[in-house]
């Protein structure tokens, strides 16, 4: 080999050297979570809020504690979310509590008023012991509040807020939920804690993997 050969095949090796610490990067990425190990893939995708974002579900109930110790995390999570990223709440449902729990956050949707209730309605049944099941209690709760007692019984008891929680009901075996807290992204993955997966700081990792996975599929549709 002349020696202009073998500075070639020098260049080359160094080159390939050189990318394989990015590479090992890459494929780290790519590997670090896996479909039916760290996440579902739903059987069949569910329609999004906003088809022209990242959407990412916290599915939750009011009465169970992993969701109340999950709260400053996912709020802390949500407020650093990107621009492309649309985070929304769904409360989840398999019994008549649960969805007696559903009503009271959509019916703090529907007076706008999630932000004001939904850490105290957490509180008064983890903390508190109020087990917030019925309407006489709930209203109670909303007043406690500032939301009259005339408005909550309106959309407490509206055509609409019933509605919502029947289709959400419904959603629940789209999105295959057994447990809370779960995440869902873009109606596709669902992310629930486990034996690989064992903290819900895990969760959020996840989380931020399939979203990355998701703009990447977009970018590259595009």
């Amino acid at each position: 080999m002349t020696n202009q050969g073998i500075f070639r095949r020098s260049l080359q090796t160094l080159l390939l050297l050189s990318l394989l610490p990015l590479a090992m990067t890459s494929y780290g990425q790519i590997e670090r979570f896996v479909p039916g190990t760290h996440y579902t893939v739903l059987d069949n995708p569910v329609n999004t809020n906003d088809a022209s974002k990242i959407e990412v579900l916290e599915v939750f109930w009011y009465g169970c504690s992993h969701c109340f110790r999950f709260e400053p995390l996912i709020n802390d999570w949500a407020a650093r979310a990107p621009e492309d990223v649309d985070f929304q709440l769904f409360p989840a449902m398999w019994n008549g509590l649960m969805k007696i729990h559903a009503q009271v956050y959509y019916t703090a949707e529907a007076l706008d008023a999630v932000d004001v209730v939904h850490e105290h309605v957490f509180n008064a049944i983890n903390v508190q012991g109020n087990r917030l099941q019925n309407e006489r209690q709930i209203g109670a709760l909303f007043a406690e509040h500032g939301i009259g007692q005339e408005d909550f019984e309106r959309a407490f008891n509206s055509f609409s807020v019933r509605t919502k929680v029947n289709q959400a009901e419904g959603r629940m075996q789209d999105y295959q939920i057994r447990s809370t807290p779960n995440m869902i992204v873009n109606g596709k993955y669902l992310i629930t804690t486990g034996e690989n997966v064992p903290t819900q700081q895990g969760m959020l990792d996840v989380v931020d993997f399939l979203v990355q996975k998701e703009r990447a599929e977009a970018s590259a549709g595009e």
